[in-house]
């Protein structure tokens, strides 16, 4: 079954700076040892915490930080997902173990302070859209609770009307999280500071070394831009 990811001409408007990096990883498996990338990973993670200070300080989360205030969004209260992941792993020291592919893309993502989203496509209807939400799509939280997301509010929509993250790289739904039998996942790191055009290719090779050493070798990768703005796989 073929799939597509891209984000709205309308997004590419308004963020111009954009820089989009996506993988789609097959043969998923639970029993993956992943224990000493992630701890490579955390390393850089600390010790550039420990250069600046706090998360707040990186540039790549100063980014999102601007993005997010120009969406109306209270940058302290919706944080990016790197954001909130580099808090936590200040505060305590290491990330909670959830799932060996969970845990890889957290500890990447921490270490280069992008958010990264990992979504089962199992749970996916056709493919992934990042657009303003029409005020009709379903989003189903943690909780298990369904909520709807506010008209213009930037979601990642499918083609069934689902949202599976809201607030653009705030937080995914529990519809198409990694699970125990997920095996085919579609990965998407998103950054928007000065450097992203060199430091998201740098996470895709990154991750994609990783995911070699794991399971095997990305299906697909791609550098996403504004005349180039889709995968199709």
């Amino acid at each position: 079954m073929h799939f597509f990811f891209s984000h709205s001409p309308d997004i590419w408007e308004r963020h111009p700076e954009l820089v989009p990096g996506v993988l789609v990883a097959q043969g998923i498996l639970r029993n993956a040892t992943v224990q000493a990338q992630v701890a490579h990973y955390h390393a850089i993670a600390r010790a550039r915490l420990g250069a600046v200070g706090t998360e707040a300080d990186l540039p790549e989360v100063q980014a999102w930080r601007r993005t997010f205030g120009r969406m109306g969004l209270k940058p302290t209260q919706y944080r990016c997902a790197s954001e909130s992941l580099l808090r936590r792993f200040r505060k305590e020291g290491s990330l909670p173990p959830i799932h060996p592919l969970v845990d890889l893309c957290n500890a990447v993502s921490v270490a280069f302070a992008i958010p990264i989203a990992v979504f089962d496509l199992s749970q996916v209807s056709e493919g992934l859209e990042v657009r303003c939400a029409d005020g009709t799509e379903s989003y189903l939280a943690f909780s298990g609770e369904t909520e709807t997301p506010e008209r213009g509010e930037v979601i990642f929509a499918d083609a069934d009307g689902r949202a599976h993250a809201r607030r653009w790289t705030h937080r995914q739904s529990a519809r198409s999280a990694v699970r125990e039998d997920t095996s085919r996942v579609l990965i998407v790191a998103e950054a928007l500071h000065a450097n992203a055009a060199e430091d998201v290719p740098r996470l895709l090779a990154a991750l994609s070394e990783s995911l070699a050493e794991a399971w095997a070798p990305p299906a697909a990768c791609a550098l996403l831009r504004k005349d180039a703005p889709r995968l199709v796989y």
